[in-house]
């Protein structure tokens, strides 16, 4: 049994697995830097083990020091949260030479599914559709692909997520400047410069299914429309997608299922999909082999502990769920809450919170590490906290959201807050079904 869990991560996230492991009897260490050493994470941890200075790369970052951590602690397993080195190979295997679990996929899904090159060949031979296009290894190879797959088109990095090293590209003379700015952006973000092409749907929406397998069999936990973005970052998370016929998210979920079972994965994982807006078709995009941001709105409609499930899993244990035993009830919605100035571009906003009053009621669940007085550092993600809403329905969670947020007041940065309000308030939000470029037409 696990005992002892290592937590390789920060913020919110640390927060949520501290608090299932705790009910769970598991003795929590958390792996902090010097720059979250007061972080209500390490308050609510049983230990705390500095790992290395602020700076992401000299600690969260650094494997040897990570490693190094867990086992002088004595863990019997890492968690690492997501981002980071939620999905890094050679983490897993530094894990495995010391002895030590990963509360995650084996190192071959890793590999499988962190090269997005790789992940498109593998849901091809799995059965599953891919958004037309290929490997850009140089601009000669670029064009080309662009003539296959037309315009508009992306460029994406191959060893890519959270829309980094990521470019739309309108036009055949843009593509030179594109392919350098994506090339430029994949090496410093992953130390990686290749990217592929895809083609650009139009009017596409961003739906993705959970899923969780034991190495043997895979169950899904519904679905999730995440199609609120800005430059390809997440806003708003919804559960289960709306507006979609029933017979198309049955084949979502499915061919979710088939690439985990296919993979033979381990854990928690998202199939993420691009769905055509208007013919419902849809395209395999990648997995990502870790709990996601995301993760509450499935858990508030299946009332299944994610962070408990991959525990277990990782534990050793078989799969405990069938499928027909999971059910979908209700609607919920999160929305992030990052320090970032919508004023002046989003430009991230480091600081104290001098004042957090966050929503609380039936209905509604706030995941955050940040409580009046709470340190915001400059040196990570800027998300603050995740404000998710339940309803009986969809209209009852988008009221809901609507009332949650009118009473959420945070002072000392500026944050996403009235960015939030105005989309509540959006009748193309309440009427549901939006797509990708709703940021884009968004009026504030």
């Amino acid at each position: 049994m696990i005992r002892r869990l290592f937590i390789a991560n920060r913020g919110e996230i640390a927060l949520r697995v501290i608090r299932t492991a705790r009910r769970l009897g598991i003795t929590t260490i958390l792996g902090a830097s010097e720059g979250d050493r007061d972080s209500l994470p390490a308050l609510l941890a049983d230990e705390v083990v500095i790992v290395g200075p602020a700076p992401s790369a000299q600690s969260y970052l650094a494997i040897d020091r990570v490693v190094a951590a867990a086992k002088a602690a004595g863990a019997d397993a890492v968690h690492p949260g997501y981002g980071f080195l939620s999905e890094n190979a050679a983490f897993s295997r530094a894990l495995t030479a010391a002895g030590i679990k990963l509360v995650g996929p084996d190192v071959s899904s890793l590999e499988a599914m962190g090269d997005k090159l790789q992940a498109r060949a593998v849901a091809v031979e799995a059965g599953l559709p891919v958004v037309p296009g290929g490997e850009a290894a140089d601009k000669a190879a670029a064009k080309a692909r662009a003539e296959e797959t037309g315009y508009p088109l992306l460029l994406k990095a191959v060893s890519g997520g959270g829309g980094r090293g990521m470019k739309r590209v309108d036009m055949p003379s843009d593509l030179d400047a594109m392919i350098d700015l994506a090339m430029g952006e994949a090496q410093a973000a992953f130390g990686d410069p290749r990217v592929y092409v895809e083609r650009f749907i139009t009017r596409g929406r961003h739906v993705e299914v959970q899923v969780l397998g034991d190495g043997k069999r895979a169950v899904h936990l519904g679905t999730r429309d995440c199609s609120i973005q800005r430059r390809f970052q997440k806003l708003v998370e919804e559960a289960p997608a709306p507006g979609i016929p029933p017979d198309r998210l049955d084949a979502l979920c499915m061919t979710a299922v088939r690439i985990a079972e296919y993979l033979g994965y381990k854990g928690a994982g998202t199939v993420e999909y691009l769905v055509d807006a208007e013919t419902f078709d849809f395209y395999f995009l990648e997995m990502n082999a870790r709990i996601q941001v995301e993760h509450p709105v499935t858990e508030e409609v299946t009332g299944i502990d994610l962070i408990e499930q991959q525990l277990l899993i990782a534990d050793g244990q078989e799969l405990g769920l069938a499928q027909g035993e999971i059910r979908i009830t209700g609607h919920a919605i999160e929305v992030r809450l990052n320090a970032e100035d919508p004023t002046r571009d989003f430009r991230p906003s480091p600081g104290r919170v001098t004042r957090a009053a966050w929503p609380a009621g039936e209905g509604i669940r706030v995941d955050t590490h940040i409580a009046g007085g709470g340190a915001v550092p400059p040196y990570y993600d800027s998300l603050i906290g995740k404000l998710i809403v339940r309803g009986a329905d969809r209209p009852a969670a988008v009221a809901r959201l609507a009332e949650a947020l009118a009473t959420l007041k945070i002072e000392g940065v500026p944050t996403t807050a009235e960015l939030h309000r105005t989309i509540a308030a959006d009748p193309r939000f309440v009427a549901g079904g939006v797509d990708t470029r709703f940021f884009q037409r968004l009026t504030p």
